[in-house]
């Protein structure tokens, strides 16, 4: 595996941090700029936001430069809004900075995956999306609970801090490890945008990115409220947050491990086992909330189960949409994150309609069940479809006299 795909996971664990922090700070936040805990939960998904929006947009901003300095320019907006968001004391230009350094991190990814697959052979695509994709989960073992310590001891605002100190030497990292080529460095000419649209919209790939769409709505809608369900549900103390993330993390990083090593081979039986775990996992984790043992005992597995399943259909979307080298890892980054955006959006109506901290872990299960649905109707319709295709035994049977 060439060294530079490592490097675009050192710098997805930087960003990886900023995403997914305020799991373990929304409280602090709220607090602190006297908002709901809901407007401090939407600031997960204004960053989701600026992901979705970012994601295409900033891939066709930057499809005819340099990688290395688009990678770098994406990196230094990064850096910056998480100054201005340590600094101010607004939550209108907080929810802004979080919109703005989703934009770049949004185009940060879509450059980034597209980059790490194309710098393998076709059996090693699905491993380097993993590595990528391990950047976020070692950010959950390691940079989102320490940002929780930080949150706890010294305010919400040095966290912001310390994700701006650590992606410096990602900035360094990309410097002098990703080729500055343009496009794939294939020499060939660009695909046309229509063309990777009408590939990325066929009805082959539509349903798989709905489907990532919801399972990570439903990943994101109880882990956004993570903090509240153990502290205010379970009974676990403050200090439990940082350990149950780091748990979270951990089972996250086993997943997108496994996911990459069988994604290639069997991508729809990975996607099918995890999805349909997930399903009864989030049930269970509703319904064990009140118990403090079984509860971190579900949270790692629950993100086993959910990064594995992401990854696998990272892998699924990348493999299926080869005619579009530079929108595909765009396209995979907004179903990720559109999931990420509904996700705490739905887990806050639950929360703020009374129902209680179990409520979006609720949620997550329903959109689980929705996003098994959406999969068990495409592979219906496709079986149909063959069917209609195949001729039957009497057609063949005429076919063969005439």
């Amino acid at each position: 595996m060439p060294i530079a795909v490592y490097v675009l996971g050192l710098a997805v664990f930087a960003q990886g941090t900023s995403e997914f922090m305020l799991s373990g700070l929304v409280s602090g936040i709220a607090a602190d700029l006297d908002v709901p805990l809901s407007a401090a939960g939407l600031l997960t998904s204004a960053f989701a936001v600026g992901m979705v929006v970012g994601a295409p947009l900033m891939a066709l901003s930057s499809r005819t430069w340099p990688r290395r300095r688009a990678l770098l320019l994406f990196l230094a907006v990064f850096v910056a809004v998480h100054v201005v968001g340590a600094l101010t004391p607004s939550y209108g230009v907080l929810l802004a900075t979080r919109f703005v350094g989703a934009l770049a991190n949004a185009g940060f990814w879509a450059v980034a995956l597209t980059t790490a697959v194309s710098m393998v052979p076709d059996r090693l695509k699905g491993r380097a999306a993993a590595v990528v994709v391990s950047g976020v989960t070692i950010a959950c073992v390691v940079g989102v609970p320490a940002g929780a310590v930080l949150g706890e001891r010294w305010g919400w605002r040095s966290a912001f801090w310390a994700v701006a100190i650590v992606s410096l030497p990602a900035v360094l990292a990309v410097l002098r490890s990703i080729p500055g080529g343009r496009g794939t460095d294939t020499g060939a000419a660009p695909v046309p945008v229509r063309d990777e649209l009408r590939a990325l919209t066929g009805p082959r790939l539509r349903p798989v990115l709905l489907t990532m769409a919801l399972v990570q709505g439903a990943t994101f809608c109880t882990f956004s409220y993570l903090e509240p369900l153990l502290t205010r549900e379970t009974g676990l103390g403050a200090g439990w947050v940082p350990v149950s993330l780091a748990l979270f993390g951990a089972g996250s990083f086993a997943g997108v491990t496994v996911a990459g090593r069988f994604a290639d081979a069997r991508p729809v039986a990975v996607v099918a086992t995890g999805m349909t775990a997930l399903a009864l996992g989030w049930a269970a984790l509703a319904l064990a909330a009140g118990r403090p043992a079984l509860a971190l005992v579900l949270v790692p597995l629950l993100g086993m189960l959910a990064f594995g399943t992401g990854t696998a259909l990272i892998t699924r979307v990348l493999g299926l949409a080869s005619g579009a080298p530079t929108l595909a890892g765009a396209f995979s980054t907004t179903a990720f994150n559109l999931g990420a955006t509904v996700g705490p959006w739905a887990g806050g109506l639950a929360l703020d309609a009374g129902f209680g901290y179990r409520a979006p872990v609720w949620v997550s299960a329903l959109l689980m069940v929705l996003a098994l649905l959406v999969a068990a109707t495409t592979a219906k319709g496709r079986r149909s479809r063959a069917g209609e295709r195949r001729p039957s035994a009497v057609q063949r049977s005429a076919r063969g006299r005439l």
